[in-house]
């Protein structure tokens, strides 16, 4: 499995160590509120260790296949994470997730690289569908697999905790046979 991407010249996606943990950690804790908003985990990521403790996790399921999170670079800087959940090969489907900091939105970064990844999961990793799960009201991310030519399949009524609320979490999904030829052409 790949430990790199990269998607264009000042762009590209890599597979973080445990000993990066101290550059993520000072990321989230930059763009909490901005990462609270809608995502669950921020509120246990309480110090640096939080963070390598993670990256251990996220480094050991790399090694394994089992999943894969990549560390976002945007002109050599840490900008946020995009990855996979796990990949069922048997029946060939995996789910993506993915975050910016404040920074880093509304320059088309995170469209580049979800179109990298599922490019990757496809042809690579011979996965058939890939689909993503966006809080309802999270309007910037529905518009990166909408813009993708995902398909929206329906809501998942209450189906993630944030903090103190459920949150209903809308499904996109692409199937290899709806993927175009490369992201470069989207």
């Amino acid at each position: 499995m790949k430990s790199l991407i990269t998607v264009s010249p000042e762009l590209s996606l890599k597979v973080l160590h445990p000993s990066e943990a101290g550059q993520l950690y000072s990321l989230v804790h930059q763009n909490r509120d901005h990462l609270r908003q809608w995502l669950p985990w921020v509120d246990d990521t309480k110090v640096p260790e939080d963070t390598r403790r993670f990256l251990s996790s996220s480094y050991e399921a790399f090694r394994q296949e089992m999943a894969v999170s990549f560390g976002i670079r945007f002109t050599g800087q840490l900008a946020g994470m995009i990855g996979f959940h796990g990949f069922d090969r048997t029946n060939r489907v995996t789910s993506l997730g993915y975050w910016l900091a404040r920074d880093f939105c509304r320059r088309g970064i995170m469209r580049k690289c979800v179109a990298a990844c599922v490019d990757f999961a496809i042809r690579e990793e011979g996965m058939n569908r890939v689909y993503v799960r966006c809080a309802t009201g999270n309007k910037a991310s529905k518009r990166i697999p909408q813009s993708l030519g995902f398909t929206f399949e329906g809501v998942q009524r209450e189906a993630e905790w944030l903090y103190d609320h459920f949150l209903d979490l809308e499904v996109y999904s692409i199937l290899a046979s709806e993927w175009p030829g490369t992201p470069e052409g989207l």
